[in-house]
């Protein structure tokens, strides 16, 4: 898929899934080149969690908690328990990087078609707290707000493993 935040049309489905998108790609280029060994490096001493595997494990099960669990009100099968609620970060290590990814564009193909099928003003089968039964636009937005936080993330800890900075 090409890297791109201009839409191919102006409807507002459209340029919300061409964002999603465009975020979503933007944290599989910061992970591009990364060496097994430096995908699982903690550099950050007040959040050793956040690693590049980690960080992209959780962009994955967060995709999965809002359009599955919430949207869609399925069971919560997410890594994550009450005693260790950022699981999903800490089990990443084990796994290599090329492998996260490739689960999280397949996941991102599914949750791709659902947007594309699902009208924007359709209620989450779950509430949320005081958010209530958010509606699909809601969710893609929020998903939106946060990939592009964690790509900065992703930035900056890809410049200090290897000194790489760019868009």
């Amino acid at each position: 898929m090409t890297r791109t935040d201009t839409p191919p049309a102006w409807d507002e489905r459209t340029q919300l899934a061409t964002f999603l998108d465009y975020v979503r790609s933007t944290a599989r280029a910061k992970c591009e080149g990364v060496s097994p060994e430096d995908a699982r490096r903690s550099l950050l001493p007040g959040s050793p969690l956040m690693t590049m595997c980690g960080l992209i494990n959780h962009l994955r099960w967060v995709e999965y908690y809002w359009f599955e669990v919430v949207f869609l009100g399925r069971e919560d099968e997410g890594p994550w328990t009450d005693e260790d609620p950022d699981r999903e970060m800490r089990i990443a290590v084990d796994v290599p990087l090329p492998e996260l990814l490739a689960a999280y564009e397949a996941q991102s193909a599914r949750y791709r078609e659902l947007v594309a099928s699902t009208g924007l003003d359709t209620r989450a089968e779950r509430a949320r707290g005081d958010l209530g039964h958010p509606d699909l636009r809601w969710i893609v937005l929020h998903l939106i707000e946060e990939t592009a936080r964690h790509n900065g993330h992703l930035d900056i800890i890809r410049e200090l493993l290897d000194g790489t900075t760019g868009d």
